[in-house]
């Protein structure tokens, strides 16, 4: 297949395009400057810029663009580059595919957990409702401009929640603290934390590439639910670190504002039921599994 991927910088694009080529697919890979081959072409979201003929020629694109939500604290003037990173980006792939003559076959288009706001101890499939705050309206409108696409492309939204990952991402701050032994769960540790290892993500959005049957909205997280002091303490456990040093909610508050209640604080408690009734099977579907695969040295 030929593949176009945004955010294929980011740490779930780079293992999605890693993942692809590794089975032969050919990847596009989207730009913020001149392109240097023939498997990249350029855009620029934020001018409302897309190169001619971006989509000839693609069976499917993976869209992962979007500033990283873990900058914190949310400035007035980043929370709009949160917006236009993914919903205007999303917008300017969707009118490609309406102007080109033969739009790609699938779109999986980033979403994210954001999109049921904070919900306590209830489980989450991906009929519960739109939730309340500014992670849930980001995402709410961003599936809703991947909705525009032509009819006859089979749109999946793919609702990622925190990726653990050997290197970087949604850990990236908190694992140097782990090696130490000085972390230990944020507030009171009882909020959910839906989770998913790296290759578990870039392996799942594959999969509903390929899946034909696969539409609409799909919860990509782990079928094992966490919460965050369980999961912090699997990390602890598997590192051989003591995780007893408890961060207060008013102090995560102090530091990081809004982002604390709706990232770190947020419970949700989602299901992966459904997909893994289309038939995914995950490398590392328990928390001790995607645990000791994110500290192992290989």
């Amino acid at each position: 297949m030929r593949v176009l991927v945004t955010g294929a910088t980011g740490l779930i694009g780079t293992e999605v395009i890693r993942q692809l080529k590794s089975r032969g697919d050919e990847v596009v890979t989207m730009v913020r400057r001149e392109p240097r081959n023939d498997s990249e072409r350029e855009w620029q979201p934020d001018r409302g810029y897309l190169q001619q003929g971006t989509l000839d020629g693609v069976d499917a694109v993976v869209n992962l663009a979007g500033a990283t939500t873990g900058k914190l604290p949310w400035t007035k003037k980043y929370k709009d580059e949160l917006i236009w990173s993914r919903v205007r980006a999303t917008e300017l792939l969707v009118e490609a595919m309406k102007n080109t003559k033969k739009p790609p076959k699938v779109f999986v288009s980033g979403s994210a957990s954001g999109i049921y706001g904070d919900t306590g101890d209830k489980v989450l499939t991906e009929e519960a409702p739109k939730g309340t705050g500014f992670l849930s309206d980001l995402a709410f409108a961003w599936e809703q401009a991947a909705l525009q696409a032509p009819k006859t492309v089979r749109v999946v939204l793919a609702r990622t929640t925190m990726v653990m990952s050997r290197q970087k991402g949604a850990l990236g701050r908190l694992m140097p603290l782990l090696k130490l032994g000085v972390a230990g769960p944020l507030g009171n540790g009882k909020q959910w934390w839906a989770f998913i290892s790296l290759q578990d993500e870039a392996a799942a959005i594959i999969h509903l590439i390929d899946h034909k049957s696969a539409k609409g909205a799909f919860n990509i997280t782990a079928p094992e639910p966490a919460t965050c002091a369980q999961l912090i303490a699997a990390l602890g456990k598997a590192m051989g670190r003591p995780t007893v040093i408890p961060v207060p909610a008013f102090a995560l508050r102090l530091a990081f504002g809004e982002g604390a209640d709706e990232l770190l604080l947020c419970s949700q408690k989602m299901s992966a039921q459904k997909l893994l009734d289309s038939g995914f099977t995950f490398k590392h579907p328990t928390l001790k599994s995607a645990a000791e695969w994110v500290v192992a040295k290989n």
